[in-house]
């Protein structure tokens, strides 16, 4: 067996232990970084270690500090209560409301996972309440917070954007952002109407209807405005002057931490570490795996087979597939170098293939057993929990079916990028 072919078992291995045994993939990557590569590909520590994502460690480590603050002095709940207000509680709109505010979480730093596990016990509450199904509160909180996952400053973002400069390939921020955007905005809509969205009516509830915290908790306070400017700030700062989002976010974290300590104190903490372990650990392994000659074998044999649209559809399942089991972070760390040498050949546009599959290693978040979805089905109150697993399940399995191929049927077949 070659070495190419045991590096890629591993792998595997990987993402079957990280799935089942709920360790995580990052740190198990490192281990597999560490094994492979000085058993299989005889590389020093110096060698293991060229493929550690500095740049990236800085970005997941700067943007989720600055949100963890946000988070702290009780800016997101004022950003949550003043859009609820702003649409006056009519009924019909909430869904839309928390599939705005999960997106704009997401788009300015936060992880996917705590922007659902802010917005879903909220969505979820106002869904009992006032008699909205449960699977179309979840699915818009889900697809609110995957739509603005993809905009230049947001982790996921960051994360394929730089893969993308790492691997030297050519890149579009602001279509990749859109195509995600687009995509589950079209899936929000499917899912309002097939799910008694149009229903709902003319009602109105307030924003104080399930559980919102007292008047004093949402007033805009000195410390919530200066986290409001901050975060505005970096968007200036990366969009218009091109600043790294990951010094940048630092920075601005810790100046309010400064000015601020008392609600900033537990912030570092807070830090999506996990998040940080799991991609800096995958892309690690990546580095050895590129070190050893592994993509470009893998990337020749996706190739091989002779009709590169069969294989750009066959990647985009697979990332589907194992995202909605695993990280979607984790599989896109390793799906965008694999796919490389075969985006090299030139007969499949860049762009348009980095999209789907970033698309389709990432709708399918609203499995129940991927963070999301699990974070959804925990937060639903009053329900039968069975049959909202297996209602979550069945409209993850349909995810899985029909988003790769409309992504590779909208994004691949025209030859974008």
């Amino acid at each position: 067996m070659s070495a190419e072919l045991i590096s890629i078992l591993v792998l595997v291995v990987v993402f079957v232990i990280a799935t089942t045994r709920s360790i995580n993939m990052g740190a198990l990557a490192f281990a597999a970084a560490f094994a492979v590569g000085e058993l299989a590909a005889d590389l020093d520590a110096d060698g293991i270690f060229a493929g550690f994502p500095g740049d990236l460690f800085v970005v997941l480590v700067g943007v989720t500090y600055l949100f963890a603050i946000a988070r702290s002095n009780g800016t997101t709940d004022w950003l949550v209560h003043a859009s609820i207000r702003l649409v006056g509680g009519r009924i019909a709109l909430i869904p839309w409301v928390m599939f705005v505010i999960a997106g704009a979480l997401t788009a300015i730093g936060a992880v996917s996972p705590a922007a659902v596990a802010i917005v879903a016990p909220i969505a979820l509450s106002f869904a009992a309440r006032h008699g909205i199904s449960p699977l179309l509160m979840g699915a818009m909180v889900v697809h609110g917070a995957q739509g603005g996952g993809f905009s230049p400053i947001s982790i996921y973002g960051s994360i394929v954007n730089g893969i993308v400069e790492r691997e030297d390939l050519p890149g579009d921020e602001v279509a990749l952002f859109l195509a995600s955007l687009i995509a589950n905005v079209l899936i929000a809509g499917a899912v309002f109407v097939l799910f008694g969205g149009l229903r709902l009516g003319r009602g109105r509830a307030v924003a104080g209807d399930a559980g919102s915290p007292a008047e004093e908790e949402t007033r805009l306070t000195a410390p919530r405005v200066a986290t409001l400017v901050s975060l505005i700030a970096l968007v200036v700062a990366v969009l218009a002057f091109d600043l790294d989002a990951g010094l940048t976010a630092v920075t601005l974290a810790v100046l309010l931490s400064a000015v601020w300590p008392d609600t900033s104190r537990k912030a570092v903490g807070e830090i999506a570490w996990p998040t940080v372990l799991l991609i800096c650990g995958v892309l690690t392994y990546v580095g050895v795996l590129e070190e050893m000659g592994t993509i470009k074998w893998a990337g020749e044999g996706v190739g091989g087979i002779g009709v590169p649209l069969l294989a750009a559809l066959l990647l985009c399942y697979i990332g589907a597939l194992v995202s909605a089991f695993a990280s979607s972070v984790g599989i896109m760390g390793a799906l965008i170098p694999l796919a490389v040498p075969f985006l090299a050949q030139g007969e499949i546009g860049a762009v348009g293939m980095i999209a789907a599959l970033a698309v389709s290693a990432t709708v399918v978040d609203v499995s129940p057993f991927s963070t999301n979805g699990a974070l959804v089905l925990a937060a639903a109150p009053d329900v039968d929990r069975e049959r909202f697993f297996r209602q979550l399940m069945v409209y993850g399995g349909v995810v899985v079916a029909v988003v790769p191929a409309a992504a590779w049927l909208v994004l691949v077949v025209p030859g974008w990028g």
